[in-house]
């Protein structure tokens, strides 16, 4: 009998080595042999049905990484989050309505190929830039590295200069809102979140950017291979600027969702509310556990990120009581986006689940 290694029938299957390797050890593939440590199949043995479209993938995976920092972003707790993925021959598709700078987003594209995939956020000039990434990235590195080679030889007093004139310009771009200058708004959102205080992204009442400059020394501006990886990536993600209540229609029994929204503050002078003009307040709070809800009856796998008001007031149960019905689990992180320094270090954060 004709046999072939496991990679031969990876690469004819277009799944990976090592997910073949596991279908041989749970007896999945008749006939299979172990032989010096290697598996081996018979040559006309079938795709096995119980391959789902959706695989891990091992061989040649880019990794990509967030072309922002971003407030609230989940790079500490991808450990934690990783061990909920549940893609597989049911769960094909995601869904993430708060996507942010997108730690989890591109975590799991740089692990999964997944059918389909939605992530939408409110902040008009962020889901821009993910528009611009995917569809002009040639032209949005050119400009990015030319952002670069003129601010990086610059002197101190030269840099702030160029930072606030950078500053006035994205600004008044978000005043006109334009789609023509979409390229232009992306760069100069990418260039200010690399060179401005503490990489950190806020608005004041009147949505402009008021960040002052900080003070990194060699600030990467154009990540050019990871914005090109990022691009070919987001080539079949539906990318939508607008409220978590959009994300309905995409989600159902196939579907993980995942919702990180604007945590809620750990004390009564704290906000992370400040990156968008609107505010997720209590009520807003207690109405996305409502949406939760709803997905959840329809069958989706569901997890929710938040700050755990325990840190501060042992007492509050608000997220205990809203999600009541869910698995609660507590897990340390760290704050680091804080203009306080005595304020960043060590707390709990909350993941919440349906499953």
């Amino acid at each position: 009998m004709e046999r072939i290694s496991i990679e031969e029938a990876a690469n004819r299957w277009e799944v990976s080595a090592k997910y073949v390797a596991k279908l041989c050890i749970e007896g999945k593939i008749e006939q299979a042999i172990l032989k010096e440590k290697m598996w081996y199949i018979p040559a006309n043995t079938k795709k096995p049905k119980s391959i789902p479209s959706v695989y891990y993938v091992e061989e040649e995976k880019k990794v990509i990484k967030p072309f922002l920092k971003w407030a609230g972003g989940k790079g500490q707790l991808l450990k934690v989050l990783e061990t909920y993925y549940p893609f597989g021959e049911t769960i094909t598709k995601y869904a993430e309505p708060f996507v942010g700078g997108g730690a989890v987003l591109f975590n799991i594209l740089s692990q999964y190929d997944v059918s389909e995939i939605y992530i939408s956020d409110i902040n008009v000039e962020l889901i821009n830039a993910y528009c611009v990434i995917r569809d002009e990235v040639d032209k949005l590195i050119d400009l990015l590295a030319l952002y670069q080679n003129e601010y990086l030889p610059l002197d101190t007093d030269s840099r702030k200069t160029y930072y606030m004139k950078k500053r006035e310009i994205f600004n008044e771009l978000k005043i006109k809102n334009s789609k023509m200058n979409s390229i232009e708004k992306a760069a100069l959102m990418i260039f200010l979140n690399k060179t401005c205080f503490n990489g950190l992204y806020r608005v004041n009442s009147k949505g402009m950017f008021n960040v002052p400059m900080g003070s990194y020394k060699n600030p990467l501006i154009c990540d050019k291979t990871n914005l090109k990886n990022i691009s070919k990536k987001l080539q079949n993600v539906t990318i939508v600027c607008g409220d978590y209540h959009q994300s309905a229609d995409f989600i159902d029994e196939h579907t993980f969702v995942y919702f990180d929204p604007p945590y809620r503050p750990l004390t009564n002078t704290a906000s992370f509310t400040a990156y968008t003009e609107t505010l997720f307040d209590d009520k807003a709070q207690i109405e996305l556990a409502h949406f939760v809800d709803e997905m959840h009856r329809k069958g989706a796998k569901i997890v929710v990120s938040n700050s755990d008001p325990k840190n501060s007031q042992i007492e509050d149960d608000f997220f205990d009581s809203i999600y009541a019905a869910y698995k609660v689990e507590r897990v340390e992180a760290t704050r680091m986006i804080n203009c306080n320094s005595e304020a960043r270090g060590k707390i709990k954060e909350l993941v919440i689940s349906n499953f």
